[in-house]
């Protein structure tokens, strides 16, 4: 695994913790955060030691709060304000290939948001499978009050909020922000803890994923994201096909014997 400048990585019991580390600047992303990115999704996707990743920012002021101001994005066209090329057509998202979902990353990516989660956030947060924040936690999209449309990141997180409160976050910018409660009852996330309990709570969760065989959990993810994206129909069209690519017949096997065994876990009630 490669050594990264603005990401902390460690593996321990099949779970990944990718920590998102430029804490001097609240975990803003930049184009070598970027790229950085775009390797650790990549090579993860080939690494059989690691089945679920937990993805967080470091300290607990801020998750991400979206790109660094300060960074050159490709040509930026200062007159007005975008990062993009010199032909409006042709446009450079700076936050392509952050998400795993984009480099075509299928294992679980579990976001724990420690803070502010911000703008280009929503990269990240849009792309990962199961949410879950700290108490402090807050979400919100400031495009709009500094004369930004908001493009990429509402269109992302209409996979995560109801339409609606999608629509008033994206529009009210700086106004309002959501708390961590409030995005327990829309849904955005599945869970609201104490800061202190954060990393345990994930660690719990990721794991009880990582114990179950890998291309059952992947199958199902591919299945879910599918039916998400093709609608109820389109998702059954490729349901056979991906049922058939995901069974494992030792798998099978050994949760048949499992089973017969009659032994269950004790299931945590939330």
């Amino acid at each position: 695994m490669n050594e990264y400048k603005t990401l902390i990585y460690e593996e321990k019991d099949s779970v990944a913790w990718v920590t998102i580390n430029r804490p001097e600047a609240h975990n803003s992303f930049t184009s070598e955060m970027q790229e950085e990115f775009r390797s650790l999704w990549q090579s993860l996707r080939s690494n059989d030691a690691v089945n679920v990743i937990v993805l967080t920012g470091s300290g607990e002021k801020a998750f991400c709060v979206g790109i660094d101001r300060d960074e050159p994005f490709t040509a930026i066209d200062q007159d007005k304000g975008f990062y993009g090329t010199s032909n409006n057509f042709m446009y450079d998202d700076p936050g392509d290939w952050l998400g795993p979902k984009s480099n075509d990353l299928w294992k679980p990516v579990i976001g724990a948001v420690n803070g502010m989660a911000c703008g280009g956030a929503f990269y990240f947060l849009g792309e990962c499978d199961i949410l879950i924040a700290a108490e402090h936690a807050t979400f919100f999209d400031p495009h709009v009050s500094y004369g930004m449309p908001a493009i990429y990141e509402p269109m992302s997180m209409l996979n995560k909020m109801p339409f609606g409160e999608v629509m008033r976050m994206s529009l009210t910018g700086n106004s309002e922000r959501i708390s961590a409660e409030t995005a327990l009852r829309m849904g955005l996330v599945t869970e609201v803890v104490p800061a202190s309990e954060l990393k345990s709570k994930a660690d719990e969760l990721a794991v009880s994923i990582a114990t179950s065989p890998p291309s059952a959990v992947q199958g199902t993810l591919r299945a879910i994201w599918a039916a998400r994206d093709l609608g109820r129909l389109g998702g059954r069209s490729i349901a056979p096909s991906l049922l058939s690519t995901a069974i494992d017949s030792q798998a099978l096997q050994d949760g048949a014997e499992n089973f017969s065994t009659g032994e269950r876990p004790e299931p945590r009630l939330r």
